[in-house]
C-alpha cells in the first residue's frame, strides 16, 4: 500500500479487544500474502477462537485473490461514517475497512487474523492493544519474477515498483517475519505454526 494512504481508524472501546490477539499479515505484492492466507484459513476452518476477517474494499467481488465484501464507494463512505470500521483507510484508488464487529472475537480472547497494509500499522495499534504483524517477504528477484507473470505490467514497470517499494517498518511492533522466497508448502507450515503459538495468547 502506498505510504501516503489515508487511514482513519474507528472509534472502539480498547477494553473491548484487549482479551485476544490480532494478525495483521502485511507484504509487497507479489510475496504471496494472499495466498498463504487462505491456505491457513483453510487449515484452521471449524476453529471456533481463529477469525479470518473479511474485509470490506471498493472493488468488484471477482477481483483480486481475497473473499472481500465488495461496495461503493458511496456505501463505505456512509459506513465509515456509521462506525462500520475498526480501521480504515485509502489506497492505490481503492477503500479499505476492517469491520469494527471484531471487538467481539477479540473480546471472547480469539485469534483474529487481518489483512493489512504497512501504512496502516500504526492505526492498527492504536485500535489492537495486542497486535502482532506478520511480514510476509520473498527475495527481490523471486517478487519481480511473480509480478511479470501476471501480465499487468512490462518489466520496466516492475522494477520500478520494486525500487519504490519498501520493506522497513515506521514504529515499533511485534513482527514475524516469513520468507516466501521457497516453496509455498514451507511458507504455508511456517504460517501455520506461527499462528498457533498465537492461539490462547
Amino acid at each position: 500500500m502506498s505510504a501516503d494512504a489515508n487511514i482513519k481508524p474507528a472509534k472502539i472501546g480498547l477494553a473491548d479487544t484487549a482479551a485476544g490477539t490480532l494478525a495483521v499479515v502485511v507484504g509487497p505484492s507479489g510475496a504471496g500474502k494472499d495466498t498463504l492466507m487462505n491456505l491457513a484459513a483453510r487449515h484452521f476452518a471449524g476453529r471456533p477462537d481463529v477469525h479470518f476477517v473479511r474485509r470490506v474494499i471498493t472493488r468488484d467481488g471477482d477481483a483480486g485473490n481475497e473473499d472481500h465484501r465488495s461496495v461503493s464507494e458511496a456505501d463505505f463512505d456512509a459506513m465509515e461514517q456509521a462506525g462500520a470500521f475498526a480501521v480504515s483507510w485509502e489506497a492505490h484508488g481503492l477503500k479499505y475497512g476492517i469491520p469494527a464487529e471484531v471487538a467481539g472475537e477479540l473480546a471472547r480472547g480469539n485469534l483474529v487474523i487481518a489483512n493489512g497494509s504497512r501504512s496502516a500499522l500504526h492505526h492498527f495499534q492504536t485500535a489492537f492493544p495486542r497486535l502482532k504483524v506478520i511480514n510476509i517477504t520473498a527475495r527481490r528477484e523471486v517478487l519481480a519474477e511473480r509480478l511479470m507473470a501476471r501480465g499487468r505490467e512490462s518489466r520496466e514497470d516492475v522494477l520500478k515498483r520494486l525500487d519504490r517499494s519498501t520493506i522497513t517498518f515506521d514504529g515499533s511492533y511485534d513482527v514475524i517475519d516469513i520468507d516466501n522466497s521457497g516453496t509455498l508448502e514451507d511458507a504455508e507450515r511456517t504460517i501455520i505454526s506461527a499462528l498457533e503459538v498465537l492461539i490462547g495468547k
